[in-house]
């Protein structure tokens, strides 16, 4: 299935990490970088052992994905289930929305599909490294997929010692890839030096493992990839401490990834605050682009999206102007074309960058990680 938009680039997996030099600054970015410059929870099942050392974008026409009457009826079913099981909801609990002087006053949509309770994952501890973040793997029986859903986990320094709540970065795999690419590159590193040097505040990062195939992490038939993501992001705020907020949630992601994380962030506008979309494609996205204006018009988005100069799978000139409709929506959004290929070597050489920038972009209002008193001890997962 071709997902570029020339007929002549067909998506494919990317490519492994091999012998690279990076070729310095042969060229410039298209569009100048932004400015360099913000109840209990479940512990880990275990302890964590000591680890190893630009022409008009022309969007391809679709249905916008919005509420008919029978969703808007689903959904208050779903909320006199959860009246049933968990007593009456205040309106905070129920919509969303905070009280005068709160730190987020954002009304969250309902998914678009509905999504049953789910059990709380199991986290298991997998490594620590030398700065004391970590890496946890969780899995789970998903629903949308009829099968394991899974993903990593990264947890900053001092997680264990504050009652702190995070804003959490979702990260979305290419093509057949797995999410461990993510730590091959060097996001747990990064992630440790832009937090140890306050170039962003502590988060917590959440790698979801894909399915095979060119899924474009899209619902498609029994297996329901966008309802993946909703449903690890949900269960994430059940399980972790996040601040659970539009604004603490950013999603990006590589390749089909990309894709998949501006579908998400589009199709679900009241659900994350930052998005980006690495070496990728928009194809599709017109519809719902053009129904979130009013929304981004109130509550605004960021977004960035990169392409490499000599990147013969996803077209790197759609990027600048996808952005540029993005601004047009109401989002603030950057573009860049980067030298490098459709591989993970250019990804590597921009991580810093871009983990910056989302990292940046969640809402200073919503909480930065501070140490507190009480920690959290060490039992198992429910």
């Amino acid at each position: 299935m071709s997902v570029g938009m020339k007929s002549t680039r067909a998506h494919v997996w990317m490519d492994s990490l091999g012998e690279w030099s990076w070729p310095g600054r042969a060229a410039e970015a298209v569009e100048s970088l932004p400015p360099s410059w913000v109840p209990a929870f479940p512990p880990r099942l275990e302890p964590v052992p000591a680890a190893a050392s630009a022409g008009q974008w022309q969007p391809t026409r679709g249905i916008p994905r919005r509420f008919g009457t029978g969703a808007l009826l689903s959904a208050l079913a779903a909320i006199c289930a959860i009246v049933a099981l968990n007593g009456p909801l205040s309106l905070e609990r129920l919509v969303g929305i905070r009280t005068a002087g709160s730190a987020s006053q954002v009304l969250p949509a309902f998914s678009s599909t509905a999504l049953p309770a789910q059990p709380l994952p199991t986290l298991r501890a997998v490594s620590q490294d030398a700065a004391g973040s970590s890496i946890d793997a969780g899995s789970y029986p998903s629903v949308a997929l009829h099968g394991t859903g899974s993903f990593l986990v990264y947890l900053p320094a001092g997680y264990a010692s504050t009652t702190s709540h995070y804003p959490v970065l979702y990260l979305l795999t290419g093509n057949d890839q797995s999410n461990t690419a993510f730590l091959q590159i060097g996001l747990q590193r990064q992630l440790d030096q832009l937090i140890a040097h306050h170039v962003i505040s502590p988060l917590i990062a959440v790698m979801i493992q894909g399915g095979p195939g060119s899924n474009n992490w899209r619902n498609q038939g029994a297996l329901r990839y966008e309802s993946y993501v909703l449903e690890v992001q949900q269960l994430i705020d059940r399980t972790l401490p996040t601040v659970a907020a539009r604004d603490a949630r950013a999603i990006v992601g590589d390749s089909m990834g990309g894709y998949g994380a501006m579908n998400v962030a589009l199709a679900n506008p009241y659900r994350f605050g930052v998005v980006e979309s690495w070496l990728s494609f928009f194809n599709g996205l017109g519809g719902d682009l053009r129904a979130d204006r009013p929304v981004f018009s109130r509550l605004g988005l960021h977004a960035f999206v990169y392409g490499g100069e000599e990147d013969h799978i996803a077209n790197p000139e759609e990027d600048a102007p996808f952005a540029a409709a993005l601004r047009a929506a109401g989002v603030d959004a950057k573009s860049a074309i980067y030298p490098g290929e459709h591989n993970l070597e250019t990804l590597e050489a921009h991580l810093a960058h871009m983990l910056a920038f989302a990292g940046r972009s969640l809402s200073s209002q919503i909480g930065a990680a501070r140490p507190a008193r009480s920690s959290r001890s060490s039992a198992s997962t429910g």
